[in-house]
């Protein structure tokens, strides 16, 4: 009998990708027994319209030189490539069609996202499609998600990621004010970073 797909989707800007987006999607790897992790570059993001981003290729770029040497990880254009604004339920709905009824779906998110996916574009067919794995810090306080809506209408299971201190918005920051960045992010990325001057601008 065919085993059934597990597969991960770690969706992000990865403006630019870092340790903490890579230690989630092994610990995801691991913990839900998947049989790999597809990095998902989104196109145009919808929630991030209140300040530039980097363009899709060279974050899409940035996440196959962070993934590279990791066999069970895949980086996908579907979203680069994709007109218009990016919605996640598009990409799984396209993921689905594409590997099968019999696939299991996991979109690996951060936990503060959680609070907001009933809001997401129709969220009910996302609900249908995939179960969410919410990455959370240690000491993360789950109690007040038990009573929330969201837990009554989406399939999510959370996990335990200590490197999630790292974040994109602080290494841009680091990067327009010539701070350090070694250690949080793959060298061969700050490598890429540096030779493409991004992040120059602090108000980028």
């Amino acid at each position: 009998m065919r085993k059934k797909l597990r597969l991960g989707i770690m969706g992000g800007t990865f403006d630019p990708i870092h340790y903490g987006h890579l230690v989630t999607a092994e610990e995801a790897l691991v913990q839900f027994n998947l049989d790999r992790v597809l990095f998902m570059p989104t196109g145009v993001p919808v929630r991030k319209s209140h300040r530039m981003v980097t363009s899709s290729e060279h974050r899409y770029l940035m996440t196959v030189i962070a993934t590279a040497s990791n066999p069970d990880f895949v980086v996908s254009r579907m979203e680069v490539d994709r007109p218009g604004l990016t919605y996640t339920v598009d990409t799984m709905l396209a993921l689905r069609a594409e590997y099968g009824s019999s696939a299991e779906l996991y979109f690996i998110t951060g936990a503060d996202a959680v609070w907001d996916i009933l809001s997401w574009r129709d969220s009910d067919r996302l609900a249908d499609v995939c179960t969410f794995i919410a990455a959370t810090r240690p000491g993360y306080d789950l109690s007040r998600f038990e009573q929330d809506e969201v837990s009554q209408h989406i399939n999510i299971e959370f996990m335990e990621v200590p490197a999630l201190a790292i974040s994109s918005t602080d290494i841009r920051t680091r990067i327009a004010q010539r701070r350090p960045v070694r250690y949080l992010l793959p060298e061969a990325v700050a490598a890429y970073v540096a030779k493409n001057q991004l992040y120059t601008d602090e108000s980028s």
